[in-house]
């Protein structure tokens, strides 16, 4: 009983919010007021005209569909061969590389930003979608490692031998044998790299001052105080900014629990 008490107020906690803003796209400022948690009395799309007419809007929006289209491949291409490697090496190797990789985890973004910011500096990667697209794929590289890996461990040596008995190196075994088999752990990565990076505020807002170069979260922020009290035009632009992540959750979602799931548990 006690555990459905806590999933029911866990769930009004998160459905509360995301109906508030769905249903606030659609009201006017005085309707939103009136009654910030009901329904609209007279609904309209006059918001989502003047969110996807803002020409800095798409131009935004692009940005952030190129860092994210470039950087969740990269990341998964670099991390599933750092877990292939992982699960093939001698233990010590294998222990030692993904202790590494783990520490990633524990250190926080916020110990490190001034030694990024002088070293993008220096290399003029600063206002660069390029530079934007190497922090976050090296940010997010533990994470991509440390799913990918826990599935690979599970992985039957017997896969690995039938391929070198077939004469296969290590890069065909790679690309024949563990990525096909990988395919629901590398489909989970993939939506947990969307989501990080899709929604990555601190490295553009660290990196990037020109307004041509901005990303959909940072220009959500000036947006929010160009319109501080129009709340219906703000609840729009996080509405337009979170769909390309529930598109690509619905394409994904059949893979997301197995994914995570299936390097749980071993044998």
């Amino acid at each position: 009983m006690s555990r459905r008490l806590i999933l029911a107020i866990y769930t009004l906690l998160i459905t509360v919010p995301i109906l508030v803003i769905v249903a606030g796209s659609f009201r006017t400022t005085r309707d939103l007021f009136a009654a910030p948690f009901g329904l609209p009395t007279d609904p309209t799309t006059a918001n989502y005209a003047t969110v996807l007419g803002e020409q800095d809007l798409l131009r935004v929006l692009g940005n952030s569909v190129l860092v994210v289209s470039v950087s969740v491949p990269a990341t998964l291409l670099l991390g599933s061969l750092t877990a292939f490697a992982v699960a093939r090496l001698p233990k010590w190797p294998s222990t030692l590389l993904f202790g590494v990789f783990a520490l990633g985890l524990a250190v926080p973004a916020q110990a490190i930003m001034i030694p990024q910011y002088v070293q993008f500096e220096r290399l003029g990667l600063r206002n660069s979608l390029t530079g934007l697209i190497l922090v976050d794929v090296v940010v997010t590289l533990p994470v991509a490692v440390f799913i990918l890996a826990g599935f690979m461990r599970t992985l039957p040596p017997e896969l690995y031998e039938a391929a070198e008995i077939d004469g296969a190196g290590p890069w065909a075994t790679f690309r024949r044998i563990a990525v096909p088999v990988s395919y629901p752990s590398l489909a989970a990565t993939a939506i947990f790299l969307l989501v990080m990076h899709w929604n990555d505020l601190l490295y553009p807002l660290l990196f990037i001052d020109d307004p041509a170069k901005r990303t959909l979260p940072l220009a959500l922020l000036d947006f929010q105080g160009e319109y501080l009290t129009d709340y219906p035009l703000l609840f729009t632009g996080v509405v337009v900014a979170s769909l390309p992540m529930i598109l690509a959750y619905a394409f994904l979602q059949r893979h997301f629990v197995a994914g995570i799931t299936a390097g749980a548990v071993k044998g």
